[in-house]
């Protein structure tokens, strides 16, 4: 009669490789927790590109059409302030289609220099934009990231 042989792992193996995943694991969660936080400040640092192209480019049509109050992009009117889209949400926030996880504040009102638009995505990460105070001044756009 042939002897069998019995085929597995032993109770050593399956705790060495069980202790071998928990450490592992231990160093791999915390690097994928701040992979939210770090997505967060990517969004918006790429909101805050968006909104900069969105003023050059409604600056550039106000400039090649002559216009200094409202410019037409994809079909919709931006209102100006110094050929720059002002504050109010037909300038700024006309100009970009923001995600709708971003919430817009404006204060500013057509056609004025005054007030700022605001894209949170929560409190102290946002990007604020300032429209151009006066001829030949350029617009700013802030980034906060340090609520993300």
């Amino acid at each position: 009669m042939k002897a069998s042989h019995v085929r597995g792992f032993t109770l050593i193996e399956l705790v060495v490789v069980i202790t071998i995943l928990g450490i592992l694991a231990a160093f791999a969660i915390p690097r994928f927790i701040t992979l939210d936080s770090t997505a967060r400040i990517a969004t918006v640092n790429g909101l805050s590109g968006t909104v900069s192209s969105a003023a050059a480019l409604a600056r550039s049509l106000s400039m090649a059409t002559a216009s200094t109050t409202s410019v037409t992009m994809e079909g919709n009117a931006v209102s100006l302030a110094n050929n720059y889209p002002d504050a109010s949400a037909t300038g700024i926030g006309t100009a970009i289609n923001a995600s709708s996880n971003f919430a817009l504040t404006t204060t500013g009102t057509a056609n004025a220099t005054t007030g700022t638009a605001v894209w949170k995505l929560q409190t102290n990460c946002q990007v604020t934009y300032t429209p151009a105070q006066s001829a030949g001044a350029t617009p700013s756009v802030a980034v906060t990231t340090s609520g993300c």
